[in-house]
């Protein structure tokens, strides 16, 4: 039986097991164009998230960072400048991906984090240069925009992984290949909840510096009508999803992921209840309705931009054994365990690839796979009469102490030891458009107010 630390350093190391959702294609790549092993890697847009991107690169060896490339001015200097203060070399800097595929010779790899309407352009240029591209989430603003890149992808023969970077984090991982496949704690999961709640200050317009005005020609060349919409793209229908895809695709994805499958529909609302002039809704809600090998799964999603009540983010899998919810936050990681064990139903139907748990909570707690917490203490009813209705508290469990790195750098790491040939990518285009295909459909049924049940064609590359 596999050991918690082995399963972890195993998975850190970018080695962990294939994707639920099947088998990846071409997953990595047999050699680099450059001698020994250094990458050469050009960055693609350099805001702040390509900026978080950067900082979680600077951990992982042998990175030689060539170029830069972003239509602002103030963000090149920026790039060059945390190149420059990292490898002591300045980096040639270009407004336009075109002119740097055509003059840098040697690179191997783009890290691509430009808004997410040139995700899918950008893409495509860089993977048919003959660049392995890693590609920031969602695919493209649009499902067509993202079948391209998977094309382009198979076509080029070379990787792209997409940044749902919780696919390749070992605390995700464990929990996913461990607990829930591989013990069953979570007995027959029902129903599944995630949210991301952020509140209005951290929702406000991005502001700039009258004198970092970008030319009114420049923003017109590369889509934007002016340095507000520039600054604010999220919140444009032309540009993005909104956030159901900012912040939503991530956890979505794990629905996914975790249940081995895609949902079979979605029913959404949304408003702007308080963000009243941006085109997309500041608030959405959507259940999504799962066949999966073990039963029926409906999951909840809410993304809110009015309140930070709730706990933040994070994904929740309930089931008839125990609940586990989980987060890139390793406060809000939370495992209960039903005081009262399910029975066996005799008439559902048996699961021929069903593995019957091997370890009971309290064995696993022995091996160091969860940790417990104190049971919950619960106030008594007026007379001390308990309430037949109410069930019993569930008692608290926790996840094993994890690897203590940036939240990006293991999706990263994966992606460039794939590229060296050594792994295989955790998140490549063609099973990240099989997550994401779903999520381009929830504003359409929050517009028009009626669920959506998908056919295969839209799902489908």
């Amino acid at each position: 039986m596999i050991n918690r630390r082995d399963f972890l350093a195993k998975t850190a190391a970018g080695a962990g097991a294939g994707l639920v959702l099947g088998t990846p294609g071409l997953l990595s790549a047999a050699s680099t164009g450059s001698p020994s092993n250094k990458l050469n890697v050009a960055l693609i847009g350099h805001g702040k998230q390509g900026q978080v991107l950067f900082e979680s690169m600077k951990n992982i060896p042998g990175l030689h960072f060539q170029a830069v490339c972003d239509i602002w001015e103030y963000n090149r200097k920026i790039a060059v400048g945390h190149v420059r203060a990292l490898q002591k070399h300045t980096p040639k800097d270009y407004e336009n991906i075109e002119d740097l595929l055509a003059n840098e010779k040697g690179l191997d790899a783009a890290v691509i984090a430009t808004p997410d309407f040139w995700h899918s352009p950008h893409t495509v240029k860089c993977l048919e240069a003959g660049l392995n591209v890693y590609c920031e989430k969602m695919m493209s603003n649009t499902i067509d925009g993202a079948r391209a890149m998977v094309k382009a992808m198979e076509k080029s023969g070379k990787l792209c992984q997409i940044g749902h970077q919780r696919r390749s984090n070992p605390r995700y991982r464990f929990t996913l290949d461990q607990l829930i496949n591989g013990n069953k704690i979570c007995g027959q999961i029902v129903n599944a909840n995630a949210q991301w709640n952020r509140a209005v200050k951290s929702s406000q317009n991005i502001a700039y510096a009258e004198k970092l005005t970008i030319k009114q020609d420049i923003l017109t060349k590369y889509g934007f009508k002016d340095m507000h919409q520039f600054m604010n793209w999220r919140f444009f229908r032309d540009l993005s999803g909104g956030a159901i895809s900012d912040l939503g695709a991530h956890q979505i994805d794990i629905f996914n992921w975790f249940l081995g499958a895609v949902p079979k529909s979605v029913y959404a609302t949304g408003g702007n209840s308080y963000f009243t002039q941006r085109e997309h809704f500041d608030n959405v809600m959507a259940l999504f309705d799962y066949d999966t090998p073990q039963g029926q799964v409906r999951a909840f999603y809410q993304v809110l931009t009015t309140t930070s009540s709730g706990g933040g983010y994070w994904e929740s899998f309930m089931g008839t054994e125990g609940t586990i919810k989980i987060s890139e936050n390793s406060a809000t990681t939370e495992i209960f365990k039903e005081a009262s064990p399910a029975p066996k139903d005799p008439n559902a139907p048996k699961d021929p690839n069903e593995k019957a748990s091997s370890l009971s909570w309290d064995n696993l707690v022995q091996r160091g796979f969860l940790g417990r917490k104190a049971a919950p203490v619960v106030a008594p009813v007026a007379g001390g009469v308990t309430d037949s209705r109410v069930s019993a508290p569930p008692e608290g469990f926790s996840l094993p102490g994890e690897l203590n790195k940036p939240p990006h750098q293991p999706h990263l790491e994966n992606f460039f030891a794939s590229v060296r040939g050594e792994a295989k990518l955790n998140c490549d285009a063609r099973h990240a458009f099989l997550s994401e295909a779903p999520i381009y459909f929830v504003n359409p049924s929050a517009l028009s107010k009626q669920p959506i049940v998908f056919t295969p064609e839209q799902l489908s590359v």
